[in-house]
């Protein structure tokens, strides 16, 4: 859960997990179960700006001024593709780019006077991901491999792997449900192994439930003609890398986690494109800067920012997609 890369896997694992629970049920119900609006989608484009805020941070254990975050925006792409596939197996591959703008409000160190900044940070990641099929207990069983890595517009800084391991224990037209397993081989993880649950039940009413845990949690309804509201919560996160942090050659990581709650409008603007706008409120329970070989636990700045409002606007391309005639 620690950066954008990690938060992004662990959604496709699921997601792919819910794909193939699709082939699981009787081609009758298949159209039904099928999702207009993908959690996974081939090519995404964001755009993402929030409101200014205030955080009080410390240093070495110092207490830092207060510093206000006047702005923060925020573009992102990413390409999700599988390349070659046959009935027990998957290779596919994430590519993303991030780039994040700040203009921070501070006093100076020596003299106390404010001051302006403004900082630019480009993060980018790539992975190579294998999805094994197979049975277990009875059951659908999904084993996915993935080495990725990650770093700046100066260089790749990190080399980590994921595994993870997914049972399909439902699959029906009303509930589809998974249990399983993800774990990360980086020693900046905060947690190496962590649990999944993927729960989504269509109700009579129209309204879906739609779990993917600890990613989120939302409640969905189509709408119009094309179009689906949700209402709920995610998890994710901002992560770049810092050189001349304290004046030596080291490189240091950024890692801010975020929970974004809110509305969500998804379109499907036909010919597979689908537009989204979300808004609502960010909070942030941790934000870090540390070593980027050492733990998260060993850092050397941490702050408490304060809640803001987001403003996030999204098209993205995936030629599964459904339109409704």
């Amino acid at each position: 859960m620690k950066n954008v890369f990690l938060v992004f896997v662990l959604v496709n694992i699921v997601s792919n997990t819910h794909a193939q629970v699709v082939d699981s049920i009787p081609r009758k119900v298949r159209a039904i179960v099928a999702d207009k609006f993908p959690i996974t989608r081939v090519l995404n484009l964001t755009y993402e700006a929030n409101t200014g805020y205030h955080y009080s941070s410390k240093y070495l254990g110092q207490e830092m001024p207060k510093t206000k975050i006047e702005a923060m925006n925020q573009i992102g792409a990413s390409v999700n593709i599988n390349f070659l596939k046959n009935r027990t197996w998957t290779l596919g591959t994430n590519i993303g780019y991030q780039h994040t703008s700040i203009t921070a409000i501070h006093p100076t160190m020596a003299t106390m006077e404010v001051e302006k900044s403004m900082h630019n940070y480009h993060y980018h990641y790539e992975s190579l991901n294998l999805t094994r099929y197979a049975t277990l207990w009875g059951k659908m069983a999904i084993y996915t491999a993935s080495i990725a890595t990650n770093g700046s517009e100066k260089a790749i800084e990190r080399v980590n792997g994921i595994l993870s391991a997914n049972v399909v224990l439902k699959a029906t037209r009303e509930i589809q449900m998974t249990v399983g397993l993800l774990g990360f081989i980086d020693p900046s993880a905060i947690i190496p192994v962590i649990p999944t649950f993927a729960y989504k039940q269509q109700f009579h009413s129209g309204w879906m439930l739609d779990l993917i845990m600890p990613k989120g949690a939302y409640l969905r309804k189509e709408v119009l003609r094309n179009g689906r509201v949700s209402l709920g919560s995610d998890l994710n996160s901002t992560l770049f890398y810092l050189y001349n942090f304290d004046g030596s050659d080291k490189v240091f990581t950024f890692s801010q986690m975020e929970i974004n709650s809110g509305l969500t409008y998804e379109h499907n603007l036909g010919r597979s494109f689908i537009a989204t706008i979300r808004s609502g409120l960010k909070t942030i329970p941790r934000a870090r800067i540390f070593e980027k070989n050492k733990a998260q636990s060993d850092y050397v700045w941490e702050a408490s920012p304060d809640p803001s409002v987001y403003v996030n606007l999204g098209l993205s391309f995936n030629p599964f997609a459904k339109r409704r005639k």
